[in-house]
């Protein structure tokens, strides 16, 4: 589901930063919907992430039961997987619930 399209500046180093501000999921526990922001960093390599792809992808958690930490690796996973970056970090901040905010960071790094 996920598309790419080449970089033109692949001798480059730059950063890529997107924001999804309405990423949704649904609590494995309670059935309730999870809300949060997704913002992603990355330095790419050879190609870059369509958006509309990339918008359409996060969709399919909207009805998805699973848990702040597995659907943030499990995004950057794929997107690791597609893209194969030089370096990308996920930080998925979710809205409070029971007075308690959630923010799951994680990051990868090409090996030299």
């Amino acid at each position: 589901m996920l598309d790419t399209f080449e970089n033109t500046y692949p001798n480059r180093d730059y950063v890529i930063e997107i924001v999804c501000p309405e990423f949704t999921s649904v609590c494995p526990k309670t059935g309730q919907p999870d809300y949060g922001t997704l913002t992603f960093q990355y330095i790419p390599d050879k190609r870059c992430v369509e958006l509309k792809s990339l918008k359409f992808y996060l969709q399919q958690f909207r009805n998805e039961g699973i848990f702040y930490e597995n659907v943030t690796n499990k995004i950057l996973d794929d997107m690791v997987q597609l893209l194969e970056p030089r370096w990308i970090k996920l930080i998925a901040s979710f809205t409070p619930r029971g007075g308690i905010s959630t923010s799951v960071i994680v990051e990868h790094k090409k090996e030299a």
